[in-house]
């Protein structure tokens, strides 16, 4: 039998007043508090050493850690749902469309189709399952101004459904700075537990763009990745807990170590790298078309897709 989740004022010598404290900090499940360091909570809520070790210590004890067995994770993975991207070749190569419960990361150029993509899954994340959908709702968090409704009520009215009502289930929401980008994502949270919205995408575009222009030079990088890694696990947190898919867009540079072959990278290092379930990388192909590539998945083989924009959204190529 799996114990109780127990909130904050549950633990010993936590009033409503040290609670507060604790969740401006971003300790706001006692999960948190029991991965914490003594330190860290010191720091956040003004405790002694003592009492954080004894915070800690109670958390630990009373957590239940978890553990499920194969068969257990694979009835929970039948929950899965895929989002179409519109192109069947794409779907294919992501095994049907790109998957709830995880994070997908997709990088290229300006121009490579990424925030196309963004607006093609804004719409069919509303569809119902046998179109190709997930009946939800979508949060889009902009960093770089790119959404664009006349864009979505194109789409909709391509596919006959009704851009007012598409447009409503979309929550728009533009990030200032990387601090206003971090602040957001911990609100989705309560988006869908006060609100009861059901969210089943969660849009980024672009995941970069702030922690790129705040943190400029190397002296700045140890800072920038550490934010980087608590904003990345806290949409994956979003992913599992909800079951909803995450989608972002980054920003590439040119390695200048490589002289042959395409020397396009993602930025954000290993701390994006390792806490997205697959990666897509685009670029422009011949006659108008788009080349999605995937680069990492835990199930996935390498491959490669061609697709096309059009007015109704993400298209097959034509050949």
């Amino acid at each position: 039998m799996s114990k109780k989740e127990l909130s904050l004022e549950d633990l010993p010598g936590v009033g409503a007043a040290t609670a507060e404290k604790l969740k401006e900090a971003g300790y706001n499940t006692s999960l948190a508090i029991a991965v914490a360091t003594p330190g860290e909570l010191m720091e956040a809520a003004g405790l002694g050493e003592s009492a954080a070790r004894k915070l800690i210590n109670f958390a630990r004890n009373n957590l239940d850690m978890g553990f499920m067995t194969g068969e257990e994770m694979m009835k929970k993975r039948e929950n899965i749902v895929r989002i179409s991207t519109g192109s069947k070749q794409f779907d294919a190569l992501v095994g049907g469309g790109f998957e709830s419960g995880s994070i997908t990361e997709c990088y290229g150029a300006f121009g490579s189709g990424k925030s196309a993509l963004a607006h093609m899954l804004a719409v069919n994340a509303q569809m119902s399952r046998e179109n190709g959908g997930a009946e939800g709702a979508v949060v889009w968090v902009d960093t770089e101004n790119t959404f664009r409704p006349e864009r979505i009520k194109q789409i909709a009215e391509a596919k006959g459904l009704d851009p007012i009502e598409m447009l409503k289930n979309i929550r728009v929401v533009r990030a200032f700075n990387s601090d206003h980008q971090m602040f957001i994502s911990e609100k989705i949270e309560d988006l869908i537990n006060n609100e009861k919205l059901p969210v089943k995408l969660v849009i980024v575009d672009s995941l970069m763009a702030h922690f790129r222009a705040e943190f400029v030079g190397r002296g700045t990088l140890a800072d920038r990745q550490q934010k980087l890694n608590k904003h990345m696990h806290v949409l994956m947190k979003l992913a599992d807990v909800h079951n909803l898919c995450v989608y972002v867009t980054n920003q590439v540079m040119a390695k200048p170590d490589v002289f042959f072959g395409d020397p396009t990278a993602a930025i954000g290092g290993n701390i994006v790298a390792h806490n997205s379930t697959t990666r897509l990388y685009f670029r422009r192909g011949k006659a108008n078309t788009r080349v999605c590539k995937l680069v990492d998945s835990p199930h996935l083989p390498d491959g490669e897709a061609v697709w096309m924009i059009a007015d109704e959204g993400i298209i097959d190529a034509k050949v």
